[in-house]
């Protein structure tokens, strides 16, 4: 995998960082150690190393949740079950085909990958044609990245519980948050656990 030479040396920090304390750097410390002027500059590089397939960001919003990708270690074959909509719910449909990811990547219990389509979580790093891996359960904690389904049709979403409604709400300032009423049927299908992507740029 071809690195540029600052992606290397980020990727190197971020190596020896873990290696050394057992968690993952800052985003402001990765910041701070190259003397970028802002973290922006930071997310740009993870951003490309996560693209290029050596890096992954965790699906929380913890600020140290960056992994990275240990080739060699061993893999799980898990389904890739369907199509999963980062928009408006789409029905799900069968793929009918399985992927191999690292073993670190999943959670617990059942899980299953699913390709997104749409670009309304793209600021959770969720881009249109990534794999998401999701683990299978019925609940969720507010705020946590969910595959839900709608009516039956599925989307990807953050999570919200409102006194009255549920809010499935987008990472992207473009498209609006989806309120749920008791009208309509919620079902959680499962937790964003982890993401795969191959870089073929």
């Amino acid at each position: 995998m071809y690195l540029t030479t600052k992606q290397r040396e980020v990727y190197e920090f971020i190596k020896g960082y873990i290696d050394t304390h057992d968690i993952s750097p800052s985003y402001e410390e990765i910041r701070d150690h190259f003397g970028f002027r802002s973290v922006s500059t930071v997310f740009d590089h993870v951003r490309m190393l996560e693209r290029k397939g050596v890096l992954l960001r965790g699906a929380s919003n913890q600020k140290r949740a960056l992994q990275l990708v240990s080739f060699g270690r061993r893999s799980v074959t898990i389904p890739l079950v369907a199509t999963v909509a980062a928009g408006s719910p789409l029905e799900v449909y069968a793929i009918e085909e399985s992927i191999d990811v690292p073993e670190e990547m999943l959670g617990g219990g059942d899980n299953v990958a699913l390709k997104v389509r749409g670009s309304s979580m793209i600021d959770s790093g969720i881009f249109d044609g990534d794999i998401v891996i999701v683990k299978r359960q019925s609940t969720a904690e507010n705020g946590q990245i969910v595959v839900a389904l709608v009516d039956g049709a599925a989307t990807i979403k953050r999570i919200y519980y409102h006194r009255d409604r549920v809010e499935l709400r987008a990472s992207n300032p473009e498209v609006q948050p989806l309120f749920l009423t008791g009208e309509q049927s919620l079902e959680i299908y499962g937790i964003l656990v982890g993401m795969y992507r191959k870089y073929t740029a």
